[in-house]
């Protein structure tokens, strides 16, 4: 069965997200909206998620995850540090009933070269390396493109596109802006004044 793109968006806003998000982790949900477009997008354009080993880098929640999966992934496998954010992964993937799906409780920064070309595809909404974890997004691009066979996929901020770029041609791969969306984020911190 093909699921279409509003299908998908509506089946991912079953997904549960963060219930105490960490400030440290800049743990912010993917909107069901935007995790259905960019997988959607991976899906349809690319045929890089279908009967496909997909890793995502900062699961959180596994919204990213499911939606792969719900898609028709061979394995999505989430990496996360936060056992809290996993076990919200674990419910969401049981109450979907997934069962080609798991997850790993890891540092993501500190993946061993063991992992090494071991995923087809590679999907993230990386930290974005502001407030306290500054250059972080880079890390997860780096680790990203050691674990991907075929391709990475990942949400930055249009701000640091110039310097994406020229990190993509230090690492000689081929970077492309496939989306721009407008990424709606509710006022999840106390340092937050207004929703964007």
């Amino acid at each position: 069965m093909k699921l279409k793109l509003k299908e998908l968006e509506s089946r991912l806003q079953q997904v549960d997200g963060f219930e105490n998000p960490k400030l440290l982790l800049e743990q912010y949900p993917t909107r069901p909206h935007i995790a259905a477009c960019m997988l959607y997008t991976i899906h349809n354009t690319f045929d890089d998620i279908e009967n496909k080993m997909v890793a995502d880098l900062g699961c959180g929640c596994g919204v990213l995850s499911i939606g792969s999966v719900m898609l028709g992934a061979g394995l999505c496998v989430g990496f996360d540090l936060d056992a809290d954010a996993l076990e919200i992964f674990s419910r969401n993937a049981e109450e979907f009933d997934l069962t080609n799906i798991d997850m790993i409780q890891c540092d993501v920064c500190s993946l061993p070269a063991r992992t090494s070309k071991t995923f087809d595809t590679v999907i993230m909404n990386p930290p974005f390396g502001t407030k306290h974890n500054k250059g972080m997004d880079m890390t997860f691009l780096k680790v990203a493109l050691q674990m991907a066979q075929t391709a990475v996929y990942s949400l930055h901020k249009t701000s640091t596109r110039k310097h994406i770029q020229k990190k993509a041609d230090d690492w000689k791969v081929k970077m492309e802006v496939i989306a721009e969306l407008r990424y709606d984020l509710p006022a999840s911190y106390k340092f937050h004044k207004k929703s964007s």
